[in-house]
């Protein structure tokens, strides 16, 4: 990645911030219907964008197994967190779940946070948690839950993957200081989320 596109991903991450209907992503659940309306609901919200980038950014960061483990683990507990919705089944701080998973995924990469895996794994769980079952409280009743989940499962491990993709580029640019730099713009993103 050039430093060009580097700083070009940046300055779209920081208009995103700049308006505020995209980070809400849950606002407009009575608008949503089928697979693509589900893969199209992530990439709506800013918080969900930011997240889903972190996951697969620190992952890469950690390396090894982290690489495939901690998105796999994501995508595995947001389908559980998504299904508990759907049953009805409520979830305590599910709004400030999400807002607290992007500042802290952020500060994680920003700060070069190496962990054991099945702790990391279980970090990226919980914030999975929170994000499956705002999006499986968003399945409109009228369309089949099963397409919409498919379809925002698959943009989440879509954005996991660029997310994963961009880390290990920016790694080798100025010897891993663009991850770090990537780090805090996401955990500025969150301040951002948490204060409107």
């Amino acid at each position: 990645m050039s430093k060009f596109a580097l700083l070009r991903s940046i300055l779209f991450v920081m208009a995103g911030a700049l308006l505020p209907s995209f980070a809400f992503a849950h606002a407009a659940a009575e608008e949503a219907g089928g697979f693509m309306h589900g893969f199209m609901h992530p990439l709506s919200g800013l918080d969900h964008v930011c997240a889903m980038l972190a996951v697969g950014l620190w992952a890469a960061q950690m390396g090894g197994r982290s690489v495939w483990a901690v998105p796999l683990a994501f995508v595995s507990v947001m389908t559980l967190g998504s299904a508990l919705s759907i049953l009805d089944i409520g979830l305590p701080f599910v709004e400030q779940g999400i807002v607290l998973s992007v500042l802290l995924l952020g500060v994680l990469i920003a700060a070069s946070v190496h962990l054991p895996l099945w702790v990391s794994s279980s970090i990226v769980g919980l914030f999975a948690l929170w994000h499956g079952h705002a999006h499986g409280s968003e399945t409109p009743a009228h369309i089949s839950g099963l397409l919409y989940g498919f379809g925002f499962l698959l943009t989440t491990a879509l954005l996991h993957l660029a997310g994963i993709a961009s880390g290990l580029k920016m790694q080798k640019l100025a010897r891993g200081r663009a991850v770090h730099f990537a780090g805090m713009s996401i955990a500025m993103c969150g301040v951002y989320l948490a204060v409107i």
